[in-house]
This record gives C-alpha cells, structure tokens and sequence, in this order.
C-alpha cells in the first residue's frame, strides 16, 4: 500500500489527510509543522503518525505531498534528501513545476495540484499538472482528478479557484441587506445559507449552468429582474487579472 508523506500540516494538508482516511486509510506520515493539527490527525486516525522532522517524512513515505506556504517551499526542500523513487505532488499555488523540479531532484516525478477543502469529504474535483499517475490516483480517491497536460489550463484553473472569497462576499452582502430591513443577523445569515446551500446540490453531477439558470430564471420572474439588474461582473477580467499575477510570479 502506497504511504503518504505530507510535508505542511495547514488546512488544505489536514483536508487532504481527513479525506484519505475516510475508508480503507492508506499509512500517512505527517511533518511536525503545525503541531497541534498533525496531533489532532494522528489520534483521530490510526494509520495517521507524526514524523520528528521533515526528512522522516520524505524517508518514510512514497508519495511526498508539499503543503507548505508558498515562500517556505524552497527553504523547506532545500534541507531535504529525495530518492529516485518518490513521486513528489506540490499543492501549493505559484511555485512552478521546472523549480520543484531542482529542488527534489534526483527525484523527478512531480506534478501540482489544486485541491479544495471539498477533498475532505471526498467531493473535490483536482486540477493535477502534469496527469502524474501516483498523483490522478491520490485525487481520484478524494473525489475526481482532472488530469492537465498543459501550464496554460492548470493555470487557468489555479486562477478560477480564487473565486470563492466574492462569492461569500455577495452572500454577505445579501445577508445585510436582509439585516438592514428588520432580520437578526443570525436569521438572515442562516437564511441565505440555508438557500445556497439548497441550491448546490443542483450542482452535483453533470452540469449545464444555462440549463440551471433557466430553471430558476422564468420569464418575467423576480429571478430574471435581479439578474437583469445586477449586470455580469467582469468575472472574465478580473480572472484574467489573477492569472497574470500567477504567470508573473511563476517567471
């Protein structure tokens, strides 16, 4: 059975570790990093342990997965050892592949990834670049890899995972709205959850935004008059906005 090494124990690391260990949990090694969560990991999971340091980590494991902050990962490899054997998955955004590439060298299978916190219930759907078999087969398990062959389209997709913030934003914003005609917080904070959490589910499966947009949008309804007001934000600029800033920090 493959052993997991994971090198950076944040939220997208423990996210990774809740989803593997769901059923049928594969040997995971943990970086003391982040101790509390990695000890939290391994009590709650018995095929979960903590390394003294980072090089155990990489010893003890076949597939190293960096999870580390994006100006540590060059310090953080530089102190390490890799074998040809290792398949190594950077999880971390703007660190190009030709540079973990050196840095883990004489290992030279690498790949990145983009996985979000939905890995841990083993929803997520994970942009991997290049379609390194160790690393489809980890986010296969954790809900669907999307294998990429080329840094354009991995990038892209990068890009369009910094979505999520604006739409907690236009949540919040309606939420306040509700507060500002006479609803508790509480109440219109739950209320609007609660709505878009229903309506998610319609995005379980094959999807066709036009065909949902349609369902809820009727003619003539309060649907259409609000997206009619509203307007299209530039979504297509401000992306385009966030991937130059990847491109450029990744040259």
């Amino acid at each position: 059975m493959t052993t997991y090494g994971v090198l950076g124990v944040g939220s997208i690391a423990a996210a990774i570790v809740n989803g593997l260990c769901a059923q049928d949990a594969p040997p995971v090694v943990l970086s003391p990093r982040s101790a509390g969560t990695a000890s939290d990991l391994a009590a709650r999971f018995e095929t979960v342990t903590v390394a003294p340091d980072n090089q155990a980590v990489v010893d003890g494991s076949d597939v190293v997965v960096i999870a580390v902050l994006p100006g540590q990962v060059e310090s953080v490899l530089a102190e390490l050892t890799f074998a040809e054997r290792h398949a190594v998955v950077s999880v971390v955004a703007g660190v190009s592949l030709e540079d973990l590439t050196t840095w883990v060298a004489p290992a030279s299978r690498v790949a990145r990834a983009v996985p979000l916190p939905a890995v841990a219930r083993r929803e997520g759907r994970t942009p991997v670049f290049p379609p390194l078999p160790e690393a489809v087969t980890l986010f296969d398990v954790l809900g669907g890899a999307i294998a990429v062959e080329d840094a354009t389209t991995y990038e892209a997709l990068t890009a369009s995972s910094a979505t999520v913030a604006a739409h907690f934003a236009f949540l919040g914003a309606i939420a306040d709205w509700l507060v500002s005609k006479g609803l508790s917080v509480a109440d219109a904070r739950g209320y609007v959850a609660a709505t878009f959490a229903g309506a998610s589910e319609s995005l379980r499966g094959p999807v066709d935004f036009a065909e949902l947009i349609a369902e809820v949008a009727t003619p003539g309804g309060l649907n259409e008059q609000f997206a009619h007001d509203l307007g299209l934000p530039p979504v297509a600029v401000a992306l385009d906005g966030v991937l130059s800033r990847l491109t450029v920090a990744e040259n």
